[in-house]
């Protein structure tokens, strides 16, 4: 690859600094993370429209698959791999107790959009939960547990 075809960044993820990296310049950043072994990163439709590929930049849960690994220069990032506190703890409890991970493909976009759900401190509805996930696509549990999950985490944490 040419230089002009490259740019270098730093950046961390999961506390971990990535300094002086070279990256393509049109590289997506879930492809950079998956290429560094990052894999609960999933890619779905690409389009940022499924949810699948959220990750936290700067404290905002936002879709990888929209931004180029070049604009996470200077970013703080936490991937689903990164959360591993007590809180996603409970949360990753909760979501096992009501079996919300079925086959697991939606479930890192879940769960961190339950960590900014959690993070906002406010206690939910049933019907502003399903508007929180409602950009999370998943296509086996119909979205019940889920809901189940995120209300009582909600409740032990708030």
């Amino acid at each position: 690859m040419s230089i002009k075809n490259s740019i270098n960044i730093s950046f961390s993820v999961n506390g971990e600094r990535f300094d002086n990296v070279t990256v393509p310049a049109r590289q997506h950043l879930a492809d950079y993370l998956r290429s560094q072994g990052l894999t609960g990163t999933h890619l779905g439709c690409e389009q940022g429209a499924c949810g699948a590929c959220t990750i936290e930049m700067d404290g905002k849960a936002v879709r990888s698959c929209l931004i180029l690994a070049s604009q996470a220069n200077g970013s703080s990032i936490t991937t689903v791999e990164g959360f591993d506190d007590d809180v996603m703890e409970k949360v990753k409890n909760n979501f096992l107790k009501h079996n919300a991970f079925q086959c697991g493909f939606c479930s890192p976009g879940m769960l961190m959009t339950t960590k900014e759900i959690i993070s906002s401190k406010k206690k939910l509805s049933r019907d502003e939960i399903r508007s929180e996930i409602s950009g999370n696509y998943c296509r086996c549990t119909g979205y019940q547990s889920i809901v189940d999950a995120i209300e009582e985490s909600i409740n032990e944490i708030n």
